[in-house]
């Protein structure tokens, strides 16, 4: 109180999970009805830290999560560079060699200090290896089960790890679509890590052409343009799902407010082909569009609803897409 009370303006108080205890201080603050000044907390998002900021500031604070560079913002012709990189200014900004110790000493700094200090206690190495195994799984169903047997622990312990990695931002879940449109669907969630480059760390791939020679390569360009479509949507997670059913129809994602929905399916490819698989996606989900992204340069309507959409202008074209209605 006697440091901050008398401040003025806009106050920035970072790493905040050092000091959880200075909540009740903002509360305080925040409620003086003379009060002149605004806070700025910035931190990591330790799951105690985010209960204690919900218990002590109800109604006073609002949360905004800072992600890495989007195309947006690099713009569409460096999509390649963003993808084999990743969001991280430093990894993406620096010459390719040192992106690639920046990328490397990142994991190993976060499972070292910043996940002890989130109050996550799991070995550092142990964890590791778990992330590794995710990043081979990158974007495939979750299946506890399988993990658990290749890791030799039990499902219970593994859930555990992907929950502490999702709580500390740095792996995201997609859920599935549940309709009752009378075919039997998936109902496990699709694993996805949050950044592209940290997933090419952990595989040991430092450039272009090695990601692309990975068999990895298409997992990862799909979950590259599954979150700059999610950043370009503005989506709310709740709102963003995969469809799958068990004879083999799937859409990558679909966005889902109100009575509108849009469906995106990625394809690694140049030239890509309307699939009966896509059909049938547009048809049972009642799609108002379905846009096809894909690696080419350009883009082209390929049926009624259905177009072909260039990442190279993807930040351009979606937002548009979204707006119409």
């Amino acid at each position: 109180m006697l440091a901050l009370g008398s401040l003025r303006g806009l106050v920035v108080l970072d790493e905040i999970q050092r000091r959880p205890e200075l909540f009740p201080v903002l509360r305080v603050l925040a409620d003086r009805p003379d009060s002149s000044a605004r806070f700025v907390v910035l931190g990591s998002a330790a799951p105690e830290l985010l209960r204690q900021a919900s218990e002590s500031l109800a109604g006073r604070i609002a949360y905004q999560e800072l992600r890495g560079f989007s195309l947006a913002a690099v713009g569409g012709d460096r999509w390649r560079k963003l993808w084999v990189r990743g969001g991280f200014p430093r990894a993406f900004l620096d010459p390719e060699p040192v992106s690639v110790v920046w990328r490397s000493e990142f994991v190993r700094t976060f499972l070292e200090r910043d996940l002890p200090q989130l109050g996550i206690a799991v070995p550092a190495t142990t964890m590791r290896r778990f992330w590794t195994m995710l990043a081979h799984h990158h974007g495939q169903l979750w299946n506890g089960a399988e993990l658990a047997r290749s890791f030799g622990v039990s499902e219970m312990t593994v859930r555990r790890y992907l929950d502490h990695l999702a709580q500390a931002l740095v792996v995201r879940t997609l859920q599935p679509w549940h309709a009752n449109i009378g075919k039997r669907q998936v109902k496990s969630p699709r694993v996805f890590l949050s950044d592209p480059g940290i997933v090419h760390s952990l595989l040991s791939l430092d450039d272009e052409a090695s990601v692309l020679g990975h068999p990895g390569c298409g997992a990862s360009f799909e979950g590259f343009v599954i979150d700059q479509a999610a950043r370009l949507l503005g989506a709310d997670r709740q709102d963003l799902y995969f469809w799958r059913t068990a004879d083999g129809a799937e859409l990558d994602l679909s966005w889902a407010r109100g009575a509108r929905r849009i469906g995106i399916e990625v394809k690694l490819t140049s030239a890509p082909t309307l699939t009966p698989s896509m059909r049938i996606a547009l048809a049972d989900l009642q799609l108002e569009r379905l846009l096809v992204v894909h690696a080419g340069d350009e883009s082209w309507p390929m049926a009624e609803q259905v177009e072909a959409v260039s990442i190279r202008t993807l930040a351009e074209r979606l937002p548009s897409f979204a707006a119409k209605g």
